[in-house]
């Protein structure tokens, strides 16, 4: 090996950045939160839907700034969110920086296979600590390393850990600080020469047109990855000649017996059997383990999944029935934050915007926080002991056939809970394609919330002894299978059109089953629930104190104000005789009359009425219209705006009888009932798939980093439940004729 020159672009050595890297199912995140504590920052990077997760420590010479980038097992990037972690080891992304070091994570009982990875990480002429992660397992496997020589003959610093133990973290914080100090090493030639000679042609052919300076790397990118990341950015950046060129190249290297890109593979693992001969032996512990014991159950065709089943049946109810104690807790609380601010302040628009603006804004964004804590909690112990990799692997053959891979079933999965987590999940997911057709089609899934609107529409409108007393439940089935159902055609569509491109091969390493950490499950839950908090619950609140201020603007509300007040002078004076009695009942329809005509008068009611003329083709009049705009924080507000609108206050709920009359007697201007059987499917087909809600369109917008795709997901769930709706209501109309 030959030596360079430290490079002049490196940092004072009291502060560093530094890399971390490594397939999935090493331990690398538990590593990085090792390292780093409860000091971690999530984001994204700019224009990409990758996760960048930083996080500091010090030690004794000063402060190290860790990057931690996605589970990968190459990197030979066909996508720009692929590109990222090229990008960010060569010093090409601005808010990261040049690293001083990349510490590359493997699992020691698999070193032949991880060390694919490092032998591409070396590449980068960058200073590597190689972590030998997860070594008591290795060690229990009867896996013997002579670290010492494989030290001696990589050239680089090695350290030995077992992460979940927080076992050799000192020893890993003083390799990064040794080989931040080092010269950077070029490393060995472990291609044929004639290779060596194209990337050079390639170099002088890109500078006779003015793109000098190209990282050697890329340059090897550009010749293996046929159609990849990297011929793409160059050919935009350059001419249309450049694919022309490099299949020319890449023939001239068939000529010569290497052949791209198979030669790549071949020879980086003659490369790995070179340094690993004589330094890895095996005993004859390491033939059949509990973990192939373990498989041969819970991988079964036929037992696994029922077990998997079985596991999917806990966690939905988890996320749907667990969680239901501490939203309603929440919720309470929220009630009692309003009242103390109902006690405090007179009725107004002050009080008003505290309580349905900012109370119910916050309120709506911690009241998932259950939710999502539950079910991260599952994922993250899923993910420790090793069974999501198998739980992927069992489902990979059915979300094939959508055009998905397995890990996009539990993200869709749980969307039936709430498509929040659901879209947070597709994390898990280290295919852009399938992560982003997951996340498209997640809100399809039909969630909690849509679940009033078809209790009320239900049991309105579907005799409960129709189809022998099965009516209603069927009716119920069918609403949660229609996203479902419609959810196999869209994903069909997108991968066909915006995500085009061949589904990648499954490749998974099983890991083997260990004890869950309670620290990093812990941990993990934190993170994706501040996560939460902090990355979209700013953009909900905006939300629903927007949709307030539609649905309060520009009435006046001084009578409102004053019966309002009434009402709480005589609450607070009770108990009332019979003519307070009578009063307050006076006084409370007053209310609602005065609340129904002011929503009717707000720029909320006259976008309703505006929109009448697109919505009746569906059967509805504009105060449907009104209670569809006005759900869009929630889908469930519609129960209490359809409450206000038909002035029985918005407290009311599904079950209210009161609700149910008025919408059965609700009627057109010349007499003849709004709603019927077609019309309350039509509204409930809508709701089931539409975008109505802000709190997921805002989860999108933070996960893919792009308003785009919100706008996107919005504009077709929109127009397809419009066209849903429609075709519902005319064919419902026509069988009722």
């Amino acid at each position: 090996m030959s030596a360079t020159a430290p490079s002049p672009e490196s940092p004072a050595t009291d502060q560093l950045t530094v890399v971390l890297i490594g397939n999935p199912n090493t331990g690398k995140s538990t590593l990085f939160n090792a390292l780093s504590g409860m000091k971690a920052r999530i984001g994204n990077f700019p224009g990409v839907t990758v996760e960048k997760k930083t996080g500091r420590y010090r030690d004794d010479e000063g402060e190290i700034t860790l990057v931690d980038l996605p589970g990968t097992y190459s990197l030979s990037p066909r996508s720009a969110d692929e590109m990222v972690s090229v990008d960010v080891m060569l010093g090409r992304l601005k808010d990261v920086g040049r690293p001083d070091a990349v510490v590359c994570i493997v699992d020691a009982s698999n070193l032949e296979r991880n060390l694919y990875l490092f032998s591409q990480v070396r590449d980068l002429e960058i200073p590597v600590v190689l972590v030998l992660n997860m070594w008591d397992l290795a060690t229990r496997r009867g896996v013997t390393i002579d670290v010492d020589a494989l030290r001696e003959r990589l050239g680089v610093p090695i350290v030995t850990t077992s992460a979940h133990r927080r076992q050799g973290l000192d020893e890993l914080r003083s390799a990064i600080r040794d080989a931040a100090a080092r010269e950077r090493i070029a490393p060995d030639r472990v291609f044929p020469q004639p290779f060596y000679d194209e990337v050079e042609r390639l170099r002088e052919w890109l500078a006779e047109r003015d793109r000098d300076g190209v990282p050697t790397y890329l340059l090897e990118r550009m010749l293996f990855d046929i159609g990849g990341e990297s011929e793409h950015r160059f050919a935009q950046s350059t001419s249309d000649e450049l694919p022309t060129y490099l299949q020319q190249a890449r023939q001239r290297l068939a000529e010569k017996g290497c052949r791209v890109p198979a030669a790549e593979t071949k020879h980086r693992y003659i490369w790995i059997r070179e340094q690993l001969d004589g330094i890895v032996t095996r005993t004859e512990a390491d033939t059949v383990t509990a973990s192939d014991r373990i498989d041969r159950v819970i991988t079964h065709k036929v037992w696994g999944l029922l077990f998997f089943a079985g596991l999917m049946f806990l966690v939905f109810q988890a996320i749907y029935n667990w969680a239901g104690p501490f939203m309603e807790l929440i919720e309470a609380g929220q009630e009692a934050i309003a009242g103390s601010i109902a006690g405090a302040l007179p009725p107004g628009t002050l009080r008003s915007l505290l309580i349905d603006g900012v109370v119910a804004g916050v309120g709506g964004v911690v009241v998932f926080l259950p939710q999502i804590c539950f079910l991260f909690l599952f994922i993250a112990i899923l993910e420790d002991c090793g069974y999501m990799a198998r739980a992927a692997f069992l489902m990979d053959k059915l979300m094939t056939r959508l055009g998905l891979s397995g890990k996009s079933f539990v993200p869709l999965m749980s969307s039936f809970a709430c498509a929040i987590p659901g879209v947070m999940a597709t994390r898990v997911i280290e295919n852009r394609r399938d992560r982003m057709v997951t996340i498209l089609v997640a809100p399809l899934m039909s969630c909690s919330a849509r679940l009033p609107v078809y209790l009320l529409l239900i049991a309105t409108f579907v005799p409960a002894t129709s189809l022998g007393g099965w009516g209603q439940g069927m009716a119920l089935f069918a609403m949660h299978l229609v996203g479902a159902l419609v959810a196999i055609p869209v994903a069909w569509i997108l991968r066909k059109t915006f995500f085009k491109g061949e589904t990648p091969p499954f490749v998974m390493e099983l890991p083997p089953y260990k004890w869950p950490s309670p620290r990093v499950v812990l941990h993990r839950v934190y993170d994706r629930g501040m996560a939460f908090i902090t990355r979209a619950g700013t953009l909900i609140f905006c939300t629903t104190v927007v949709v307030w201020a539609a649905g309060y603007f520009p009435g006046d509300h001084t009578e409102l104000n004053a019966v309002t007040a009434e009402i709480e002078q005589l609450d607070a004076a009770a108990p009332l005789d019979e003519a307070g009695e009578a009063r307050l009942a006076e006084l409370e329809a007053t209310e609602h009359r005065v609340s129904g005509r002011l929503i009717e008068t707000s720029y909320l009611g006259q976008i309703g009425h505006a929109i009448e003329p697109a919505v009746r083709p569906l059967g509805w009049d504009w105060r449907i219209g009104v209670g569809a705009i006005a759900s869009f924080p929630a889908r469930e507000v519609i129960i209490a705006t359809l409450g206000t609108i038909y002035s029985l206050g918005g407290e009311v709920d599904e079950e209210d009888p009161g609700l149910r009359q008025s919408i059965r007697h609700a009627t057109w201007p010349d007499g003849t009932p709004v709603y019927n059987i077609p019309v309350a499917f039509s509204i409930m087909v809508f709701f089931a798939l539409c975008a109505q809600c802000a709190a997921t369109l805002m989860v999108i917008r933070r996960e893919t980093n792009s308003w785009g795709w919100p706008i996107f997901t919005f504009t077709y769930m929109t127009l397809l439940a419009y066209v849903a709706a429609l075709v519902t209501y005319q064919v419902g109309m026509l069988l009722m004729a």
